[in-house]
């Protein structure tokens, strides 16, 4: 399973996904320019300049037109997927951590981060007819969030609610008619460092800095299935295809001082989704994986990590042959 390795970037990863169809993979690091592959071959197709600091966060729309990145720069800026040009931005108080379209790319949802003088807040924006005119935009709700800072999004069925997961291991759901939260479940010890959906959206997998990983039903935020590790977990990932999830994370180089004298364990993770037995490992990063994406189709998977590489792994035929001693 030798590797496709995409270097772009000149500091660490942040996010990494891929488009609806497969084709194109995006990536987001502690620089300042999102870059866009060929999934197949991993030939680079461009960057998306403009930012003036850390990209935490993007997300592409169902019809891959239209690119969506939120930065340490006190911005969320909209791009054409096709030419790299900025369509608008909306400028922020603090960075903004998290930003995802809903399912008709009609409206985005990001969040900013808590500051001293400033509340964590949810916004809902109209991007469909979006120009320079963005920045002077008010958004369609604003959400204030007491407490602890949302650190990763989705959105919830049919665009309806949204799911956000917190620094202090909460799981947030808010109802976007109301304009409130209407439930949260709070089954992680520390922070969550990522929310991915299953192929239909019925399911969402956790990551969290409490070294495990749980799987939950959308509707009813009910904790299924925990994937226990001995590290913390920042990205894990469905798959599309089989009852597998893979796991990624790892100590980062400042702690492992202070706390074990064990350096690495930055391997990915595979466990059965059902079972919760690990049943694979794939090393190949020097530091930390930050973040982890199943192919559409479940043939390949890429991982993006703290050394600044994305590798894109196509799995053996083997993969798909394995089977459990149920």
């Amino acid at each position: 399973m030798k590797p496709l390795m995409l270097q772009g970037h000149e500091r660490a990863i942040t996010q990494i996904k891929y488009n609806r169809e497969g084709d194109l993979l995006f990536s987001s690091a502690k620089d300042n320019a999102p870059n866009v592959w060929f999934a197949l071959n991993g030939e680079r197709l461009g960057s998306y300049m403009g930012h003036q600091g850390v990209v935490w966060c993007f997300d592409v729309n169902w019809e891959t037109t239209r690119f969506l990145t939120g930065a340490g720069d006190n911005s969320l800026r909209l791009w054409d997927v096709s030419n790299g040009k900025e369509i608008g931005k909306v400028e922020t108080g603090t960075s903004v951590r998290t930003c995802m379209f809903s399912y008709s790319s009609n409206t985005a949802v990001f969040s900013t981060d808590k500051r001293m003088n400033t509340n964590c807040e949810i916004h809902i924006i109209d991007v469909r007819n979006a120009d320079a005119s963005l920045v002077n935009q008010d958004p369609i709700m604003r959400i204030p969030v007491d407490g602890s800072k949302v650190t990763s999004i989705l959105w919830g069925p049919l665009d309806e609610t949204v799911i956000s997961g917190h620094e202090d291991g909460k799981i947030t759901m808010w109802d976007l008619k109301m304009g409130k939260e209407v439930h949260s479940v709070h089954d992680h010890a520390a922070s969550i460092n990522d929310l991915q959906f299953n192929k239909d959206g019925t399911h969402f997998v956790s990551a969290s800095k409490d070294c495990t990983a749980k799987l939950f039903d959308t509707d009813t935020l009910e904790c299924l299935k925990t994937y226990k590790t001995e590290r913390p977990v920042n990205s894990a990932a469905l798959s599309p295809i089989m009852d597998h999830v893979v796991l990624g994370g790892g100590q980062e180089a400042m702690e492992v001082t202070t706390t074990s004298t064990r350096v690495g364990k930055f391997d990915a993770r595979f466990f059965h989704l059902v079972f919760e037995e690990e049943f694979g490992r794939v090393k190949g990063h020097f530091g930390p994986i930050n973040s982890l994406a199943f192919h559409p189709d479940g043939k390949s998977y890429a991982s993006g990590g703290e050394d600044g590489f994305t590798r894109v792994h196509t799995f053996d035929p083997s993969y798909f042959e394995y089977q459990f001693d149920y």
